[in-house]
């Protein structure tokens, strides 16, 4: 597996993977919520200055990636204040792809940039009925940061905040 910034050229490929890989939630939401989802997955958020796309690529083929946000960026358009450590959003990994600790290997690159940038926070936002991120964020030590929860369709579902001290 080879961990890289992505291409500017890759960014419309990276953007309909993650659709792909965030439709498996697509029956667990209301419409509302999967379209406000999709909408946030695909945007150009990734594109703002600082930001780093990152992928993972087996044999060529990107089968997934990430987006650190540094700190006091927008990540989340408006939707949630600005934090004072980098930001992880926006990982996925292809279905066919999983299993093989990709999502890992990306969130542990994320957390060694942000070491190596001296800075002594990353955080992350998720949702419940997003399971497997949940277990593997838990797994790797975040904790719950709950005054930057947000509800970005109005429609019950809390996305959770969560951070990491990698002091």
């Amino acid at each position: 597996m080879n961990i890289r910034d992505a291409l500017l050229k890759e960014r419309p490929l990276i953007r309909t993977q993650r659709i792909e890989a965030y439709s498996e939630h697509a029956s667990v939401v209301s419409e509302e919520h999967w379209q406000a989802l999709q909408t946030a997955i695909s945007s150009e958020a990734d594109a703002q200055p600082g930001v780093e796309l990152i992928v993972a690529e087996i044999d060529g083929k990107i089968v997934g990636s990430v987006a650190l946000f540094p700190p006091q960026s927008d990540a989340y358009e408006g939707l949630v204040e600005q934090v004072d450590y980098t930001e992880i959003r926006l990982l996925a990994v292809n279905s066919e792809a999983r299993g093989q600790g990709i999502a890992t290997a990306l969130v542990s690159e994320c957390i060694n940039r942000t070491k190596n940038s001296g800075i002594d926070f990353i955080g992350l936002h998720t949702a419940d009925f997003m399971k497997n991120a949940i277990n593997l964020y838990k797994g790797l030590g975040f904790e719950r940061v709950p005054k930057y929860d947000f509800e970005p369709a109005n429609d019950g579902v809390i996305v959770k905040a969560f951070r990491l001290n990698i002091k």
